[in-house]
């Protein structure tokens, strides 16, 4: 997949970088939409992390894909995704959890 990278703007600096990880057997579609002008969706194979960035008031739809379309199943605040800076100890404990 091709990414295009724009120059970071001042709005830019406030960006957060965040981390969700697919804990389950299906195929995910992740999607920011409460941000006016911003545009964020990626599919998400099981087990995969997706790392991000997003403005710490963005909300991640996670969308389940079903056989007639997408089912929205979670919402979470993207300042909960927040990736801190830790030990090792504290990222494996975190994505136990998460898994």
């Amino acid at each position: 997949m091709n990414q295009v990278v724009y120059p970071r703007s001042a709005e830019a600096s406030s960006l957060i970088l965040c981390c969700y990880v697919n804990g389950t057997t299906k195929i995910m579609t992740a999607r920011i939409s409460n941000i006016p002008n911003w545009s964020f969706e990626r599919v998400i194979f099981p087990k995969e992390r997706l790392l991000f960035e997003a403005p710490p008031t963005a909300i991640l739809e996670i969308h389940r894909n079903t056989g007639t379309g997408t089912t929205l199943s979670d919402k979470i605040p993207c300042n909960y995704l927040k990736v801190c800076q830790g030990s090792n100890q504290d990222q494996k404990m975190l994505a136990e959890k998460i898994a």
